[in-house]
């Protein structure tokens, strides 16, 4: 996105006819707020920022230390194009600040990911992401609200007729155009009513910040067509559900780290520690990349989610691939998160786990090139494969013992994520739901 001092942009608001500036954050659990101002307010905010009752967001502050500052990110301004021609509406990502307004807090899901790409910095290595997000595109009731009932009965790279959500999909990667997008591709997923769109990499900061408007303006753009997109992991049973690979490279010096020309598969020793150490904490950090009760209906074998700890080349079934791409584009692909992660935790996380396979020099494991999908138990026992938790609850456990989580989030971050997924996992297992009625309740 274009990047413009306070002056510039106060003088496209005045030319464009902004009238309304919303700064958005991100709350521990992904979840976008905005405090919203009209554009006599823009100067004040620029200068001095937005104070805010910060006791009423997730994971932020107590009730006796509630006041809160949000500075806005001048990098992230853009108008939203969906908005009035008369009266448009423009948007800040912005950053949190302490009550004194001196000091980032540490809870801050952009801040938590600002200090570990310093970690990565320390080290010469810039990091950038690409991001591959998936959703589908569900029919609305008479009402407005959601169904499960796809708008299409289309699968992989279909078009239309049978791809009925070419439409949205067009205006979603234009609206995302507009909004400073380089979109590289977009098409239709395996499931019914499923769908990717592929925007270019960047660093980490810019690609989470992309993939948060990202869902904003799919969810919008749906819904002018009747239509309601969630990115939820696993909507449907029986089907494929929505994954987020992840693809990361470090650059040092202005070239990519991960490549080397002398090796077999092209790849660097950096970058074979760096799937080391992604590997040995991949499980401690899925309750981040995979945050949902729901997540883990989608990583079970069989659906295309990966579930197993390996690597491999191109090895679809390992949660870990390495695309064709060489030079400038070679890359590390985790396959394991999901598009309702919080994408700033989820890279922090990715980020940290693989500099700790840089800093120690760990050594990959031998890639996995079998089918693990149609392996049996001891097959991958021989071959030292693990699996990723079965559940929450599981996975809020493994990241208790691998210690990974809290270090990068912070005690104030960490303790906020852990209290309200185990809550939701709590109220999961407390719910009696229609499968144990429609099993159980005339048999016993």
């Amino acid at each position: 996105m274009a990047k413009y001092t306070k002056e510039q942009i106060i003088q496209i608001c005045d030319e464009q006819d902004v009238e309304f500036i919303r700064l958005q954050f991100i709350d521990v659990l992904g979840i976008p707020k905005n405090v919203a101002v009209t554009r006599s307010q823009l100067e004040k905010v620029l200068e001095d920022g937005m104070m805010f009752d910060g006791s009423s967001i997730e994971g932020f502050a107590r009730i006796e230390e509630s006041d809160m500052y949000l500075r806005p990110d001048l990098d992230t301004f853009v108008i939203y194009p969906w908005r009035p021609q008369k009266g448009k509406v423009a948007r800040f990502i912005c950053d949190v600040y302490d009550s004194k307004n001196e000091n980032p807090f540490e809870g801050d899901p952009r801040g938590i990911l600002r200090r570990q790409m310093a970690e990565a910095e320390k080290l010469g290595y810039t990091f950038n992401v690409g991001n591959e997000c998936e959703f589908f595109l569900f029919k609305t009731d008479e009402d407005g609200r959601p169904t499960t009932d796809t708008n299409d009965e289309a699968g992989y790279f279909d078009l239309d007729p049978i791809d009925a959500g070419t439409d949205a999909r067009r205006d979603i990667c234009l609206t995302l155009e507009k909004m400073g997008f380089e979109i590289e591709a977009s098409h239709h997923e395996v499931a019914e009513g499923q769908h990717e769109i592929d925007f270019k990499y960047a660093d980490a900061l810019t690609t989470a910040d992309n993939v948060v408007t990202f869902r904003l303006v799919v969810k919008t753009m749906a819904k002018k067509y009747g239509l309601h997109a969630t990115f939820i992991p696993k909507p449907i049973f029986g089907i494929n559900g929505s994954g987020m690979h992840t693809n990361m490279s470090l650059f040092k010096d202005g070239k990519n780290a991960f490549f080397d020309p002398t090796n077999d598969l092209q790849l660097s020793s950096t970058a074979y520690s760096f799937i080391a150490g992604v590997l040995k904490h991949v499980a401690g950090i899925t309750a981040v990349t995979n945050p949902l009760v729901n997540s883990y209906k989608r990583l079970v074998p069989g659906y295309e989610a990966p579930c197993y700890i390996a690597w491999s080349a191109s090895n679809r079934t390992d949660i870990i691939r390495i695309p064709a791409s060489r030079g400038a584009g070679t890359r590390v692909e985790l396959r394991s998160p999901d598009p309702s992660t919080n994408p700033y935790l989820c890279l922090a996380c990715c980020l940290a786990a693989g500099l700790d396979g840089i800093k120690n020099n760990l050594p990959a494991p031998e890639s996995v090139d079998i089918n693990l999908f149609k392996s049996t138990p001891e097959e991958r026992k021989a071959l030292g494969v693990k699996s990723l938790p079965g559940n929450l609850y599981e996975a809020l456990k493994v990241m208790e013992e691998d210690g990974l989580v809290k270090e990068v989030l912070g005690s104030h971050a960490y303790k906020a994520f852990y209290t309200s997924k185990m809550a939701e996992w709590d109220s999961f297992r407390m719910f009696v739901s229609q499968w144990e009625l429609d099993n159980y309740l005339t048999v016993y």
